[in-house]
């Protein structure tokens, strides 16, 4: 199915191998939560994200010894690394010397005009690009007072400012982000933002929360804003493994059609005709499968009688009772056998599924 949803344009900028904006598709990228010292550990968690889908990865740098690890990190990893700075300049400079594939800055603690420019011609030499960060917590103080508090046209017009002062140093390798914890802030942000700009946006609601919280909100601001066309490249903000922030960025796009990696998963929420261990199924069947790029619909069902019947549109799918697992394809029952072999018969035909099957 092709989605509806009409993009706006953007201008394309390259971060690493990976293009950004234009009609490039939406790009997921996380974040380490590691200390970037600790240069095993960083890369370990990396490699992790790369296969869970992650397209660019971020890693913050409080220090000096942070932005020299980078050359290290980069030889071990296989997507583009952006290093992420606040107040001090000379970190931006340092990072991008160690191999740094982008920038993320906010110009408005990153010190004066002088410093800017040093960052700015430090990234064309090396000929990265650079992300505008501007959260609802660091704005200027003269348009906080003009605006009377921080809401949405200020966190705009605090982008703006920055992108035109980058601008006017004749840099345009620039995408940026304009993030809340409130949805609805966010939301009126990046509407205003993406009206007053045609740079690559980069989206998500930061510090949205835990697991649960963090999903919904997420879920709501990134989800309305792609389906409204605004949106290059996002982010899940989670407290939480940084896995789980590119597996639910991947089920954003997948709902809405955008884009598609790896397979979706229907279940029934059960009821009192259930008779089998449904949660701990799904689980282990999402865990298995959590790398898997395969593009197929898997139904995992708690009744043998109506399941294959309910979920007739999935590719594969598994349903069980009474002590009999049954494996049916596009609602049609191929397959009985004792039921404690649900999770393995069904990840052993998934595993037997070439990827033209499903076209």
């Amino acid at each position: 199915m092709i989605s509806p949803i009409r993009r706006k344009p953007t201008r394309q900028i390259r971060v690493g191998s990976v293009n950004v904006g234009g009609m490039a598709p939406i790009v997921v990228q996380s974040m380490t939560n590691t200390h970037t010292q600790d240069i095993p550990a960083t890369v370990a968690q990396i490699r992790r994200l790369e296969a869970a889908g992650c397209e660019i990865i971020r890693v913050a740098v409080p220090d000096h010894e942070a932005a020299q690890a980078i050359s290290a990190i980069k030889q071990q990893i296989s997507i583009p690394l952006i290093a992420d700075i606040h107040f001090d300049y000379r970190l931006a400079i340092a990072a991008a010397t160690a191999g740094a594939d982008g920038l993320r800055i906010n110009p408005g603690n990153i010190g004066g005009v002088r410093k800017i420019q040093d960052v700015v011609a430090c990234a064309r030499s090396f000929q990265i690009p650079i992300r505008i960060g501007v959260n609802a917590g660091s704005l200027e103080k003269d348009i906080i007072k003009k605006h009377g508090g921080v809401n949405a046209p200020a966190m705009v017009e605090s982008a703006v400012r920055h992108i035109e002062m980058l601008r006017s140093m004749d840099f345009h390798e620039l995408k940026v982000s304009i993030k809340a914890s409130d949805v609805h802030r966010t939301l009126e942000a990046y509407r205003l933002l993406s009206r007053a700009t045609d740079l690559p946006l980069h989206v998500g609601v930061t510090e949205a929360g835990s697991l649960y919280s963090g999903i919904v909100k997420s879920s709501l601001g990134i989800g309305m804003l792609l389906y409204e066309g605004i949106g290059d490249t996002l982010r899940v903000s989670l407290t939480r493994d940084p896995v789980e922030e590119i597996r639910t960025g991947y089920e954003i796009l997948k709902a809405l059609n955008i884009r598609r990696r790896g397979p979706e998963i229907i279940s029934c929420p059960t009821c009192g005709r259930c008779n089998i261990n449904l949660f701990d199924i799904v689980e282990q069947v999402e865990k298995a499968l959590l790398t898997s790029t395969l593009d197929i619909k898997i139904a995992i069902m708690g009744c043998v009688v109506n399941g294959p019947g309910e979920a007739r549109e999935s590719d594969i799918g598994i349903a069980g009772g009474d002590g009999i697992g049954i494996l049916f394809r596009r609602g049609e029952v191929v397959k009985q056998f004792p039921q404690e072999k649900l999770v393995t018969v069904l990840l052993d035909e998934i595993s037997r599924i070439q990827p033209q099957e499903m076209n």
